[in-house]
């Protein structure tokens, strides 16, 4: 009896990818669930490992191979309890297939989380811009999906890229955030002005470096990663999907 009342669904939360974007997840869950007492939100369970390697090094060969980091957390989240993982780290997901064969529990997708928060703002179809690591991009993480829905990508480029994009992340993993804010509005700006409808924060960087009161200025719909995949997250543990 007195082990029956521990029981019950966990989220897995496999993190570090970076630590302060796994951190906000955590934070971002519980804001967005709608709940009258603590004992209402998620359980879950972070594993947050900073010591994975590089992901876009890693999947160009140039440095470790950041899979068995990712998989033995995903294990160790299993062993601990969880019924469904969540990765914030879109450029993991790259490394989907290989993650979700390795478990016996569903990995819920960054990608279907935009897709679905798209729709929840209204944007059904048109022009999207994507913000996100050069390798998530080059890779079309984001544009496979999205093109296949009838959507129309946009993306920066390269010189573009480099400052409004890359720029930016490497400074939210310095904690420089404040550094990191003025390149990002501008790259949205851009985007806007080559008639995205919706922006997607397609790296869990860029919302640390566009807050959630920076936004309402811009003028156009902005998909953050980080919230899309926490309201899939809740979605799943209220029995509506994921």
């Amino acid at each position: 009896m007195a082990g029956q009342q521990f029981e019950g669904r966990f989220l897995g939360v496999l993190g570090g990818m970076g630590p302060m974007a796994s951190a906000t997840f955590m934070a971002r869950l519980t804001a967005l669930k709608r709940a009258s007492t603590e004992q209402e939100h998620i359980p879950a369970i972070l594993w947050s490992d900073p010591r994975v390697p590089g992901r876009p090094e890693g999947y160009a060969k140039r440095g470790p191979d950041p899979l068995p980091w990712m998989i033995n957390g995903l294990h160790c989240l299993e062993r601990a309890g969880a019924k469904a993982m969540v990765i914030p780290c879109n450029t993991a997901h790259l490394w989907y297939d290989d993650m979700a064969a390795a478990i016996g529990v569903p990995i819920l997708h960054i990608v279907g989380a935009v897709v679905a928060d798209l729709r929840r703002q209204g944007v059904n179809k048109g022009p999207v811009g994507i913000m996100a690591t050069e390798t998530t991009l080059k890779l079309r993480l984001y544009q496979r999906q999205l093109e296949a829905l009838g959507y129309d990508c946009l993306v920066l480029d390269a010189d573009l890229h480099a400052k409004y994009c890359a720029d930016p992340i490497a400074l939210v993993k310095e904690n420089r955030f404040d550094e990191a804010l003025g390149p990002v509005v501008d790259g949205v700006n851009v985007l806007k002005s080559q008639g995205a409808e919706a922006v997607v924060l397609a790296c869990t960087e860029l919302p640390l470096a566009l807050p959630l009161g920076q936004r309402a200025d811009l003028s156009v719909v902005v998909s953050d990663s980080i919230d899309a995949l926490a309201l899939t997250a809740i979605d799943w543990y209220e029995g509506r999907g994921g």
